[in-house]
């Protein structure tokens, strides 16, 4: 088949993503189908108009994503944001974009891709309102704790330091801190300081002025500047570079900051929430994270414990995890088997909450309509680990005293006075054999 400009053409309006070209101007020259189904516009209405006035979203004016991509010389995917409907509705989307280059490798232009992400967006509400802290699930002694925390430090604006393994949840312990403060219905800005190259790191943050460096363009707000009267979460903190370090530490202090490339100072009100999965005493032996910054944000520390410290949070997890599952695919599957579920509190989770969704996720996928998922839907790596570790007497795998406590306890939400209670043995009998049994929190 000749592959002309209308074969193209077709092939883009058959995409169920929504897809649009803009020229080096910033005007759209190209708009699929599925972009008018999503935007509620039609092609000929935005046809060669600023893609700003189009879609009219905050992230035009302070994250345009071909920017970012202009800035960063790499493209991105997966990032959220919102446009503004004709019929009033604000629509979430995920995006994913790329620069556009001419013979000589020059910037000609834009590609956009992008999806509404209504749905599950509703399914992420819906399953904030149904889990048991602000979208976090644990009922382990050291997550009530944490909800405790967050309760009482409601009214504070001291900075936080939440720090735990990879896939704890840091995110979603700073999700309900800001959900649960004075400052919840101000801008919640987020940033990743890992993902961003040092000298970009900086402008992402404080912003920049016209002429900075290279490609700066125009003047740039930086995340202070747009979280002010708000709060900040600074995802893997301890990344940041040392030189940027003492420009946080300015903030925290004294509130103020410059712009990459400009002298004037401007003042910020931003309550600051950092994250780390790294050892931050390894890092400041080493001399890789400041003692002076660490002290100014472990105001409130936060340890977020690895799930092989809370094995009775699986089961609730496991609980939670299938639900959004249901609501995602439309399929119902709410149950686990014994054999599939001795597995999953039997096997290790260094990857944690994230690996156990991942795990969960792949079985539900593999598992019909309508039926329980069995340990054949597992994958074979996470077998093949638990049952290494049978051979080598690490644990008891088919118990029958552990399966009848883990029923029991399910019953009742893992509620240990009411399963102690149909037991017939006192708490702490029954704190003894979960010990035993590798169940309980340490």
């Amino acid at each position: 088949m000749e592959f002309n400009k209308h074969t193209a053409e077709e092939i883009l309006d058959s995409l169920n993503e929504g897809v649009f070209t803009v020229d080096k101007n910033f005007r759209i020259n190209y708009f699929n189908k599925s972009a008018e189904r999503i935007t509620e516009l039609k092609r000929n209405e935005v046809l060669g108009k600023f893609c700003k006035h189009v879609f009219n979203s905050k992230a035009c004016y302070n994250e345009c994503p071909i920017a970012i991509v202009l800035r960063q010389k790499k493209n991105i995917h997966e990032f959220e944001s919102e446009i503004h409907c004709p019929s009033g509705v604000n629509k979430p989307i995920k995006l994913s974009a790329a620069v556009l280059y001419n013979g000589n490798e020059e910037p000609s232009g834009g590609v956009i891709s992008f999806r509404d992400i209504s749905d599950l967006d509703k399914i992420k509400r819906k399953l904030v309102q149904n889990s048991q802290f602000h979208g976090i699930i644990g009922h382990a002694k050291q997550m009530q704790e944490i909800y405790t925390l967050i309760e009482e430090i409601a009214d504070s604006d001291a900075p936080v330091f939440i720090h735990g393994e990879s896939g704890t949840g840091k995110e979603m312990i700073a999700n309900a801190i800001q959900a649960t403060s004075h400052r919840r219905d101000k801008p919640f800005i987020k940033i990743n300081c890992s993902v961003f190259p040092p000298n970009l790191l900086a402008s992402e943050l404080f912003g920049h002025v016209k002429g900075a460096f290279t490609d700066a363009i125009k003047d740039r707000v930086g995340r202070f500047e747009l979280a002010n009267t708000g709060t900040i979460f600074l995802d893997e903190v301890a990344e940041m570079p040392l030189q940027m370090q003492l420009q946080l530490l300015r903030v925290l202090q004294e509130g103020t900051y410059e712009r990459v490339g400009e002298s004037i100072t401007r003042k910020v009100d931003v309550r600051v929430i950092a994250a780390t999965n790294k050892n931050i005493e390894e890092a400041l032996a080493k001399g890789e994270f400041r003692e002076d910054l660490f002290y100014r944000l472990n105001v409130i520390p936060i340890y977020v414990p690895p799930l092989r410290e809370r094995m009775c949070d699986i089961a609730p997890l496991a609980d939670h995890f299938l639900k959004k599952f249901s609501l995602m695919y439309k399929k119902n599957i709410s149950e686990i088997d014994d054999a599939a579920m001795d597995i999953l509190m039997n096997y290790e989770w260094k990857g944690n909450v994230r690996e156990l969704e991942n795990v969960l996720e792949y079985a539900f996928v593999r598992t019909p309509d309508g039926e329980k998922i069995t340990s054949s839907k597992l994958p074979v790596s996470i077998k093949q680990k638990v049952s290494n570790k049978i051979n080598n007497n690490s644990f008891l795998f088919n118990d029958p005293e552990k399966e009848k406590l883990i029923r029991i306890l399910e019953k009742h939400q893992w509620n240990k006075s009411k399963a102690a209670k149909e037991l017939g043995i006192g708490r702490t009998t029954l704190w003894r054999k979960l010990k035993k049994l590798n169940l309980v929190e340490k």
